[in-house]
């Protein structure tokens, strides 16, 4: 819309945003449904960068080091001009190691968060939002958390202080998930404010995947994660928003075309006899005792759902929560529900990726409450765009490293090459220091 249309004394532009370190796009469809345009997203693993562009076609994929890249560059690939970048956000991976006698940020497994701050700096983005986890904000990590808000400081960022750690449980999402957040504006700016607690009502396990078939009655999950023709069942509020069937009066994002009778992201896992038997007799709420596999409440909330490590780091699962009825782990899309994601939102065919995805994620109502926040300080009131979006092509849903490589012309070890590059790094400077 023309930026000098109003409402109530507020403009009623879209701004623009753009997601680094963008994973399959949590953050990006928070900031998308609070009233922000999407203008590119980085991302350094192909198959995350894949799936982001499935799910937000008219966004610029960028798969790319974020080390390796400029803020002229992603302003091109974006296709900017010299339109104001108005919000730049992400989640820079750490590792939250600190070196003895040195700072924090200074180790080079850290040193995405500082491309964070010097990328937010070369698109001179008028807001920022970094989130990380809570781990952050305590012990020695809490040193790293210094430097970087020193190092935003420094770049003409004033941050509101003090942070927060947000429950995304707090914000209508059926997950236990605390979330550190930064809020930054460039001095001079309004800084955004902490978003409170939106509905005293936690949403239920049950309510968000209550509604859903049970997988094991459908064999053919067992070699696609697509069932179409679906029958659901009864729907609570949550579920109908997430499957389109009521409309959210604080979602103001782009309509996605898609087939509501389709049942995606649900891949089925095949378990033992005896894993069934075990897990059908473990108590809702409590923990398998040979798996440690948490068994769901459906009366409360969800155990916070992690992504286990990628390939990178030896490709170890994290474990998955168990049904609260059915003898089995949830599956993708059971999961993506109790991450608020929406139904037309699809994650990578294998189960693997997908709650990585997932597990990697900020839960797009969480990230919309912090969104919606930014907008305010900008005096924006939210527009609802009438237009629809088509989802990109269902192959980047099903390419492996070899084939997203390929895809986005970046080397098959990227993700893995980075961290070896920063632990070599890291081992000269320690072998430096002791002698």
């Amino acid at each position: 819309m023309n930026s000098f249309l109003r409402r109530n004394g507020k403009s009623l532009r879209r701004p623009i945003g753009i997601d680094l370190f963008a994973g399959a796009g949590g953050l990006s469809l928070g900031f998308e449904q609070a009233g922000f345009d999407l203008a590119a997203a980085l991302e350094i693993d192909p198959i995350h960068c894949a799936v982001h562009e499935f799910n937000f076609p008219n966004c610029a994929a960028i798969c790319a080091d974020a080390s390796k890249i400029g803020g002229k560059e992603i302003r091109k690939a974006a296709k900017l001009g010299n339109s104001p970048v108005d919000v730049v956000f992400g989640g820079a991976p750490c590792q939250g190691f600190s070196m003895i006698g040195k700072r924090a940020l200074d180790d080079p497994r850290n040193r995405l968060l500082l491309e964070f701050v010097r990328i937010a700096a070369e698109l001179e983005a008028n807001y920022l939002v970094f989130e990380n986890v809570k781990g952050l904000t305590v012990g020695k990590h809490r040193q790293l958390l210094d430097e970087l808000i020193d190092a935003l400081q420094a770049s003409g960022y004033d941050v509101q202080l003090p942070y927060r750690v947000l429950n995304a449980a707090d914000f209508g999402v059926p997950q236990d998930r605390k979330r550190l957040f930064l809020l930054g504006a460039k001095k001079g700016l309004p800084l955004p404010h902490y978003p409170n607690c939106s509905n005293p009502h936690r949403t239920t396990v049950w309510e968000a995947i209550g509604d859903l078939p049970d997988v094991d009655g459908f064999p053919e999950l067992m070699e696609s994660d697509v069932l179409r023709n679906v029958r659901f069942g009864k729907a609570s509020r949550y579920a109908r928003i997430l499957r389109g069937l009521t409309e959210d009066p604080g979602d103001f994002s782009y309509r996605r075309a898609w087939d509501p009778k389709r049942l995606t992201s649900s891949l089925r896992t095949e378990h033992t006899p005896l894993s069934q038997r075990r897990f059908k007799a473990t108590e809702p709420g409590k923990v398998e005792q040979v798996s440690r596999f948490h068994k769901l409440d459906p009366e409360g909330i969800c155990n916070t759902i992690r992504a286990g490590t990628g390939s990178d780091r030896g490709a170890f699962t994290s474990p998955r929560p168990i049904h609260p009825f059915a003898p089995r782990c949830i599956t993708v899309r059971e999961a993506a529900r109790l991450h608020s994601y929406p139904d037309w939102f699809r994650l990578h065919a294998t189960k693997w990726h997908g709650f990585r995805q997932v597990g990697n994620s900020v839960p797009p109502l969480l990230a919309r409450a912090v969104a919606s926040q930014v907008l305010e300080a900008m005096g924006i009131a939210p527009s609802r765009p009438q237009a629809a979006v088509e989802l990109g092509d269902e192959a980047l849903l099903r390419m492996n490293m070899s084939d997203a490589a390929r895809y986005y012309d970046v080397p098959g070890d990227i993700v893995g090459k980075r961290l070896r590059q920063a632990e070599r790094s890291t081992d000269k400077q320690l072998e430096f220091a002791l002698r």
